[in-house]
C-alpha cells in the first residue's frame, strides 16, 4: 500500500465512514437519491445492520449501513464488489425485511415509512445500458409509468461507468462519485475539490492509512483477497459457459469466426477447443 489513503470501498472503511458518521451518510443519500425538492434529509439516526425475521425459521441477512430519519424514510446502503443477480434478489429481500420491521402485529399500516435502498456497485450490472450508471426504480403503473405507488425505492450506481461530465447540477454528486472512484490504496495526494470539500474532507481524513491499526489494516487486506477470490470464481465460470456454447456450435459445423462472433471469444481460442 503505498499511497496516503485506503481505498474507501472496502468493507473496513466504507463502514467506518457512512456507517459511524450521521453528516456523511446524510450527505451521500441526500447526492444519490432522487428525493423530491423540499424533501432532502436532515437529520439520521443508526439502526442496526442485521435484518433478523420475524420467523427463526427465515434467512437472516445484514446490510452495509442502515439508518432511518427520525419517525421517518428509511434508508439502506450497500457497497457490492462484484455484481451478480443473487445480489440484485438481496436488495428486493432486505428493503421488504426494513418495511416489515417497522410495524408491531397491533399498528396501523399507515404508519409505514417509505424504504430507499442505495446501491453502489463497483462492477457492471446492466450491460443492456452501456452509458447509463445510475438505475433509479420503483414501483410503476405498467401502463402510465408516472403513477408511482410510494414505499420502495431501489437506486443502483455502476461505479465503473461514472463519468464526471455525465452529471449536471449536482455538485455532490460527483463529488462522491469522485471519492469512490477516484480515491484507492496508491492514492498519494486527493484531489484538491474533494480536501476542500467539507464532507469528502472529512472523509477523505478517515481514510488516512495512519489512522488503522495493524489488525485493521490486515483484515483490510484480507477483503481484498476474498474480493479478488470471488471475482476469479465468477470469470472463471463465466469463461466456462462460454466454452460450452461453443463447443455446441462447433459441433453443428459452425466457422471459428462465426462462433467468436456469438460467444465473445476469440477465433484463436475457439480453434483451440
Amino acid at each position: 500500500m503505498s499511497g496516503k489513503y485506503l481505498d474507501p470501498k472496502a468493507d473496513l472503511t466504507f463502514k467506518k465512514i457512512f456507517g459511524e458518521h450521521e453528516d456523511l451518510v446524510m450527505s451521500l443519500l441526500n447526492a444519490l437519491l432522487p428525493l423530491d425538492e423540499g424533501k432532502q434529509i436532515e437529520h439520521v439516526e443508526f439502526l442496526p445492520p442485521e435484518l433478523v425475521p420475524e420467523n427463526p425459521g427465515k434467512k437472516n441477512s445484514i446490510v452495509d449501513v442502515r439508518c432511518h430519519e427520525t419517525g421517518g424514510r428509511h434508508f439502506i446502503v450497500e457497497m457490492q464488489m462484484n455484481w451478480n443477480h443473487q445480489f440484485e434478489q438481496r436488495v428486493i429481500l432486505n428493503a421488504s425485511k426494513a418495511i416489515v420491521k417497522q410495524l408491531d402485529a397491533n399498528e396501523d399500516f399507515k404508519l409505514l415509512q417509505p424504504v430507499y435502498a442505495l446501491n453502489l456497485i463497483n462492477d457492471v450490472g446492466f450491460a443492456s445500458a452501456p452509458d447509463e450508471f445510475y438505475h433509479d426504480y420503483a414501483i410503476v403503473n405498467v401502463a402510465h409509468s408516472d403513477r408511482i405507488i410510494e414505499g420502495l425505492r431501489f437506486v443502483f450506481v455502476e461505479l465503473p461507468k461514472f463519468k464526471p461530465q455525465n452529471v449536471r447540477d449536482r455538485k455532490m454528486m460527483v463529488l462522491w462519485l469522485r471519492f469512490l472512484t477516484e480515491i484507492n490504496k496508491g492514492t498519494r495526494e486527493a484531489p484538491r475539490e474533494l480536501l476542500e470539500n467539507p464532507e469528502t474532507g472529512k472523509a477523505l481524513k478517515i481514510l488516512e492509512k495512519s489512522a488503522y491499526n495493524e489488525s485493521e489494516l490486515y483484515a483490510y487486506e484480507r477483503y481484498w483477497d476474498y474480493v479478488n477470490y470471488e471475482r476469479g470464481i465468477v470469470e472463471g465460470g463465466y469463461y466456462k459457459g462460454k466454452v460450452e456454447v461453443a463447443l455446441n456450435l462447433k459441433s453443428m459445423g459452425l466457422s471459428n469466426a462465426q462462433i467468436a462472433q456469438a460467444t465473445g471469444l476469440t477465433e484463436e481460442e475457439v480453434g483451440r477447443l
